[in-house]
Parts: structure tokens; sequence; C-alpha cells
């Protein structure tokens, strides 16, 4: 097998991402970085300490501040926060109803960007978020733009909060989506886009072995050398 493949995936929010991610990951044991969960744990930091989002030191000394890393226990990537297991409060609505803006500014998008690149430079990956192709890996040997119907995205989420958000509802993930999808491809720092090589994965009707074949058959070819 080659060395440093890298594999991109991007697309909207509640496509399935992280899952096919992993499932690639496991199989084709390759590392797993979650570059949603990386911007999710500087939202969540910058929620805790009432950090202003337009006084740019503040921003830049709370990000000085930001220490994550990535570990795996229960075949679960799990990511810490200075330390501190994070992994289901970043899944919360308080901190997907902020996470896009956030993400958004200069400073912070340069800060993760710089990580997730060093991430990369000498291990096969998988990584997915939403300028993985574009902007971290745009010579990627194979990327994938992930969608399906907003409808379908929304069931898929409110499924995975509801037994620890028991007074969620379905309207308002709906809402949350397409606020996030609004603000992911119009925002001026590195918008959601499709790479003009990604490769379009539209799981609306896959399950999720289905889309775990489908992207198979496109990183197979680089594992024969």
């Amino acid at each position: 097998m080659s060395n440093n493949i890298v594999v991109a995936i991007d697309g909207y929010s509640s496509c399935g991402k992280s899952t096919l991610a992993k499932a690639l990951a496991k199989k084709l044991h390759f590392i797993y970085v979650d570059s949603g969960a990386m911007y999710r744990a500087v939202a969540l930091y910058f929620l805790r300490n009432n950090i202003d989002l337009t006084n740019h030191e503040q921003i830049a000394d709370a990000l000085n501040n930001i220490h994550l890393n990535f570990h795996s226990r229960d075949y679960k990537t799990h990511i810490t926060l200075n330390d501190e297991e994070v992994s289901d409060e970043i899944r919360q609505m308080h901190v997907a109803d902020k996470v896009s803006t956030i993400a958004a500014i200069h400073e912070v998008r340069v800060a993760m960007v710089k990580q997730q690149q060093r991430m990369g430079k000498s291990k096969n990956i998988i990584m997915d978020g939403r300028d993985i192709g574009t902007v971290v890996f745009p010579n990627a040997q194979v990327k994938l733009f992930m969608t399906a119907d907003p409808k379908i995205r929304a069931e898929r989420r409110y499924k995975e909060l509801l037994p620890t958000n028991p007074e969620i509802t379905l309207e308002e993930i709906f809402d949350n989506l397409a606020h996030r999808d609004y603000q992911d491809t119009t925002r001026k720092e590195s918008p959601l886009t499709r790479a003009e090589d990604a490769i379009i994965l539209d799981n609306t009707d896959l399950s999720p072995d289905e889309q775990l074949l489908f992207a198979l058959s496109h990183i197979e070819p680089f594992l024969a050398d």
C-alpha cells in the first residue's frame, strides 16, 4: 500500500460523513480525523468562556489555550478538549447552533487547518468536514462529496439526538440544518463547495453498507501499489 493516502470527505450536515469515515478507517486501518468535532470543540470552549466573536484578540488568546486530541476507545473515536472528554457535549444543540458561525471565523479556520494538515503529513488518513478536499487537502487522492434529501438528514439527526435530548423536536432539527446549510455555503471563509474532482455520493436511499462499498470502490485503486 502507498504511504500517505488521504481520503477527503466533504458534504452537508447530517449526511453521515462521520459514519462513513469511521467505517472506512476501520476497514482500511487508516487514522480517522473528525474535523467537525474539532470546530465543535472550539465552539464549546468559546461558549463556556464567553468569547466575544468580534474581538480578535480574545479569539487569538482562546485559540492558544485550546488543545485538542483524538483517541480511540470501544471502537469509537473520542475527542478531548484540554484533556476533558467532550465527545457527547459537542453534539448538543447549544453547540450546534453556534458552530457554523464560529467555524467561519478566519483565525479559527487557520488554526484548525494547520492542525489538520499536520495530521495528514505522514499517515494514511480519512478526514471529513466542509473544506477538506478544497482547502485542507486539495491534492487528496480520493475526494467524496456527500449529500442527501434534507428531510432524511433531519430524521437521521433527530434519531441520533433524541436519547440524550428528549425535548428536541424534528422541526427544530430541520430548521437548524437549513440554517447551517445556508451559513456553510455562503460564508466568506472556506465555504462548503464541491471540489471539481470530488465524487458525489447521494446516500438518500443508501444503507451504510451500500455507501461503504461505493466509497471503497473508489479508494481500492490506490491501495494496490
